[in-house]
Formats: structure tokens, sequence, C-alpha cells
């Protein structure tokens, strides 16, 4: 963990800004700029890498190519329902690395439907599958991240939501992010390039987790696709989102200087274009289904039409502000996710595992695509 601290400190250090004015016989100052700050270092002000390089698992266990690192139970990474929580390497010998997060409902306040406690292992679904053929990251290292705080990976607040006076809901994401990525750097500490993705809570997931990896790895270049998590809410509710940070105690990820990245429309396409302005060595893939029911239906309680109507209003918007940087993969249908499914589903003619690959191969081919 020490390496951990570091890291952390070194990039403390060099987000600070120091100026001095020196004076000329005309009485001139030339100012000197120390560099700039980090990407993130607004919110990393507000703590949003508050875990990172705290925790240590308390059992790595190998089981065949995978090693299961458990967390044990108390004040640290837990699951929602108070019982352990554990995440998984695959260390292949690469120098490239996967970082998924795990997906499965949400539980605040209002809502209750989320996925409450952790299987140990990988599952070999989709992208995740080493013998799929032609899966471009069939060889990297993984480091997957299972789903169970109901917070989209970002909680950190033990909630009594029922009111019997008793704690019941312990959302504790940040730890379990912050614990994994932890693993994931002591694993993996120098990778040529990251692809950081996720389905569903986990593809919302991967935009709280973006300001965390780049913190562990300041240099590395991240390919980032969020598929099924997109910075679509509820049009014209801005309230929304602010409840659910709210509960989760996760309003630090949003950085003050952004007063739009939760927009009076209610979606927060601002703050993925925040993100973008904030760090020029990732690329975003966002993809959805046109009137996905999970989302549109069951999360937001908006319908289909409405859902298809303020997803391609949002894409536009976003790719139209970062052309070369942002693609997104629109197909059509009510399903849920794509990167654990049938990577043969297409979009205007073209599948998930040929757009996925156009863009891990800095291909020409890897633009928007849309039914």
């Amino acid at each position: 963990m020490h390496a951990h601290q570091q890291i952390v400190s070194a990039l403390t250090l060099a987000g600070l800004v120091a100026a001095a004015g020196c004076s000329d016989n005309n009485g001139g100052n030339d100012a000197v700029v120390g560099p700039a700050p980090a990407p993130f270092q607004e919110i990393i002000d507000q703590g949003v890498t508050r875990y990172q390089g705290v925790y240590t698992p308390m059992l790595s266990e190998p089981d065949g190519d995978v090693v299961n690192h458990s967390f044990g139970a108390g004040d640290g990474p837990l699951c929602i329902d108070g019982s352990e929580y554990s995440m998984a390497t695959r260390d292949t010998g690469s120098d490239e690395l996967v970082i998924f997060l795990e997906g499965g409902g949400a539980c605040w306040s209002t809502f209750s439907s989320c996925t409450q406690a952790v299987e140990k292992g990988i599952p070999k679904n989709g992208i995740l599958d080493p013998d799929l053929p032609g899966n471009p990251v069939a060889g990297w290292n993984t480091v997957y991240i299972p789903y169970c705080d109901g917070g989209l990976h970002a909680s950190d607040a033990d909630n009594d939501y029922d009111g019997d006076g008793q704690v019941e809901s312990f959302q504790r994401g940040l730890h379990n992010l912050s614990a994994s990525l932890d693993v994931a750097v002591s694993t993996f500490p120098s990778p040529r390039r990251i692809l950081l993705t996720g389905n569903s809570a986990g593809g919302f997931g991967t935009t709280y987790a973006l300001p965390l990896v780049r913190a562990l790895y300041p240099d590395v270049p991240i390919e980032l696709i969020n598929d099924s998590g997109l910075g679509v809410s509820k049009p014209d509710d801005p309230d929304y989102i602010r409840l659910l940070l709210s509960d989760w105690n996760a309003g630090a990820f949003f950085p003050p200087s952004c007063e739009t990245c939760i927009g009076e429309d209610g979606h927060t396409t601002d703050y993925h274009k925040w993100q973008l302005e904030q760090d020029d060595n990732f690329r975003l893939g966002m993809m959805s289904y046109k009137q996905d029911f999970v989302i549109g239906n069951a999360f937001l309680q908006i319908g289909g039409e409405a859902f298809e109507a303020a997803l391609l209003e949002e894409m536009a918007d976003l790719g139209a502000a970062y052309p070369e940087r942002m693609h997104s993969f629109i197909a059509n249908g009510t399903n849920h996710t794509f990167l654990q499914a049938d990577l043969g589903v297409t979009a205007g003619g073209v599948t998930v595992l040929d757009w996925v690959t156009a863009m891990l191969d800095g291909s020409d081919a890897w633009q928007s695509t849309s039914d």
C-alpha cells in the first residue's frame, strides 16, 4: 500500500500551482507558473480518492487462473446487506488491462431493486470470456469489480431507509471501488493502456471510477466504454439526480465549478463533457438500446419513447462537443446491455464486437453508429 500512497501524494503535489514575481529595472513582473493541476483535481480535493491506499484484502485465494480477493466485514468494504465484499483478478502476463465494473440495479430511499451480495470469480460472459473467438481483450489482464452497494459504485452511506432505527443498507460502493482499484494497481502497476468498462450500474460506475483510475495511473491511456449507464436521466427533473447523490453521499464527484454538470434539463451530459475536458488521455464510447426497458421504465420510469428522445439528443450533443474522442453505439430495441451478452448485436450494420475492436485498434472505423 505504500506505493499507492506515494502515487496519491505525488499527484497532490503535482496539482499545486506556484507563482513568483521578479522585478526588472522597469518594474515589470515575469510570472513563473508551476505545473497545471492534475486531471480531476477539483473533485480529488473534495475527497473522491479518500479511501485509496486504505484497505488491503484479508485473503487472496487462487482459483484456477483467477485470484479472489476478499475484504472481510467491518467498517470498510461491504455489500449492502452487510456481507463480505470480494473482487477478482486474472493475470495473463499482458501489458494491457481491462477493469470491468459489474451492474445490478440500484437502491435509494424511494426505490429498492439491487444486487445484495457478490459471487466470487470472473464470469465468462461476452467480453469477459477469454475463449470467445475474436474477443479483442481475450489476452488482457483483468480486474473484475462486482457490484453490491446499490449506489452505482459511488456510495458512502450506511442508511436506515425503512425508518426502524437500525441501519439495514450498507452502501459502501466507494470503499469497494477504491479497495478494488488498490488491488489493481498493486497487481498490475504499469499497464501500457487500460480499458475501463462496465454495464448497467457498472456503466454508470465507470463515470465515477474514471477519476480514481486516473489518480492511480496518471499517464496511462484509458479507453472507457460505458454500456447502458449513460448520463440520461428524468427530463427536466434535476432534483432526481440530487436525491440519489444525497442518499448515497456521492456529491463530491460533482465539481462546484461545473454548474451545469447536473443540467436543468435533468441530464448529466455536461459532466461527461467536463471529464473529457479535464483529461485528454482518455476516449469515451457510449452504448445503449434506444428504448432500454430497464433504464427507461424501471429505473427512470419515463417510458421507452421519452428515454429514446432524450438519449438521441444527449448523445448527439456530447458527440458534437468531442467528435474525435466520443462515439456512441445505439441499437434498436428495448433490451439492456451488450458487453456480457451477444456481441453480434448490430447498430447501423456494425456489430458490438467490431465496434469495440475498432475502438481498441485505434481504427478510423470507430465512429458513432445507430439504427
